[in-house]
């Protein structure tokens, strides 16, 4: 299959395109690195990248910032970091994509654990992430020409535990190998509308 990674520079995008590229033409595609850049907060840019890339099998979604704070601090702006970038970045991705997939391709996007287990400052995340898990859940049903489109939710990762750790004390984290699985699932598999938890 020919498959663009979207994040493919990141901890996660890494290990997706690892575990993937053995059986794959991997595309990889990140905000300022990779193969192709591509700003996903804009559909113009989301559009052009599918016109120098072509159709494709798949396309992987790793990519999205999100804000974290105390919610007595939160304003709609910093509000709007996660709803502009990893909420419509991602969903602007699925909304292009789906006119430049293969029959029977696939899309997989990223959410959290934090949808269903929130954390002190992270009600940007929960929010977000749970909004994602929603629009896959209703994208599937209305998909065509065989088009699949699933959710990967993990955990903190083993990786970015110097970083994220103080947010997730009692969090078993995950290795991003392990994490990448889940994506290979979803590319490789055969289901439809499934969030995929690696917690």
């Amino acid at each position: 299959m020919k498959i663009a990674v979207i994040g493919a520079t990141g901890t996660v995008g890494k290990a997706v395109v690892q575990q993937l590229a053995a059986r794959h033409d991997i595309i990889e595609v990140g905000n300022s690195s990779g193969q192709y850049q591509v700003d996903i907060t804009d559909i113009h840019s989301v559009e052009r990248l599918f016109e120098q890339i072509g159709k494709v099998d798949a396309i992987v979604s790793t990519a999205g910032k999100l804000h974290f704070g105390p919610l007595q601090e939160l304003t709609p702006e910093k509000f709007q970091v996660g709803l502009r970038d990893k909420l419509m970045g991602q969903i602007n991705l699925a909304l292009v994509a789906q006119h430049h997939l293969n029959d029977g391709g696939s899309i997989t996007l990223t959410s959290g654990i934090l949808s269903h287990e929130p954390i002190l400052q992270g009600v940007n995340a929960s929010t977000v992430n749970a909004a994602l898990d929603g629009f896959v859940r209703a994208a599937a049903i209305e998909l065509k020409r065989g088009i699949r489109i699933n959710i990967v939710s993990p955990t903190v990762l083993q990786e970015s535990l110097a970083s994220y750790g103080p947010f997730f004390y009692g969090f078993e984290a995950a290795p991003a190998s392990r994490v990448a699985l889940a994506y290979s699932r979803s590319v490789e598999g055969a289901q439809t509308g499934q969030v995929y938890r690696v917690w």
